[in-house]
């Protein structure tokens, strides 16, 4: 099947206060972003209309652009607004959005303080991040040769670009041996998170265990999957896992605003069963995600 290029498509884009018809949204190639990574960025899902966790997204496009110094030259409130505007022009159902602040092109050095604050929104029909058939039995994943950064290397709690590098080749890496993803460790050594998904493990007790977020990204599905384990009883552990651990656990899955919940069945020769635990978190997130929208 042939993908549509995303800079080949119809439609419009908001753009640094206005709609811009599609292919015209372009950025000169000499831009701060481009060579030096300013630049920070968010992705959300669109279920029947609606724009799922909007609110705590925005909040973090904020607070990732805070910390890397770039002064967002809209508010809050016009930043939901536009989003909200964008899916309707482009009549989007189920979908991703994409908002996304970057440095621009008066200065070319590591010094940029004076460069202008861009931003721009879009949006796209999308469906499932992974081959839904995949997602049946359970994804396989490596283990990659990539290690997340130390924490007071990175601005590790930002959706900043230059952080998804690793992620890119990690994903490549996987791809490459015929898996489907990588599941990264931080550096010290210890299971951290898929390339852009936090991972669970169950183990024999029924409990869930996943990794204390402290060098990569608290997702918030990752927080959402955590509210109704707790709902439903389930006790769930944030704590250092070692990948040798990993063999007495039953179960593993993934959760991102792109993956949603998504079952595991292997990692490396580490292999694990899509469980009724599993099964139970994701119809009980994909009723959440079809109610609890923004309006």
């Amino acid at each position: 099947m042939q993908i549509l290029p995303f800079d080949n498509r119809d439609g419009v884009i908001w753009l640094n206060g206005k709609f811009v018809e599609w292919r015209h949204a372009n950025v000169h190639v000499l831009n701060h972003g481009l060579h030096y990574a300013s630049c920070v960025f968010e992705g959300l899902r669109i279920y029947n209309g609606k724009i799922f966790k909007l609110d705590e997204h925005t909040e973090r496009l904020f607070k990732s652009a805070k910390i890397l110094d770039l002064d967002i030259p809209y508010n809050y409130q016009e930043v939901v607004d536009i989003s909200k505007q964008i899916i309707l022009k482009q009549n989007i159902s189920d979908g991703y959005l994409r908002p996304v602040v970057w440095r621009g092109s008066e200065m070319m050095a590591i010094s940029a303080q004076k460069n202008k604050i861009h931003v721009a929104v879009a949006t796209w029909e999308w469906g499932s991040y992974f081959d839904p058939k995949l997602k049946l039995n359970g994804i396989k994943l490596n283990i990659s040769s990539w290690r997340r950064p130390a924490p007071n290397t990175i601005p590790w709690d930002t959706k900043a670009a230059g952080l998804y590098m690793i992620c890119t080749l990690s994903k490549h890496e996987a791809e490459e041996k015929g898996f489907t993803d990588s599941l990264m460790l931080d550096h010290e050594g210890n299971i951290a998170e898929a390339t852009g998904a936090n991972v669970f493990f169950k183990n024999k007790l029924g409990e869930l265990h996943t990794p204390v977020p402290d060098s990569f990204l608290d997702g918030i599905t990752r927080r959402e999957v955590i509210k109704i384990a707790t709902i439903k009883g389930i006790k769930v552990v944030e704590r250092k896992i070692r990948p040798e651990e990993m063999k007495d656990f039953e179960g593993c899955f993934l959760t991102g605003t792109a993956a949603e919940v998504t079952p595991v069945s292997q990692i490396n020769d580490y292999k694990f069963k899509v469980c009724e635990v599993i099964s139970s978190l994701n119809d009980s997130y994909q009723k959440l995600v079809r109610k609890d929208t923004a309006a």
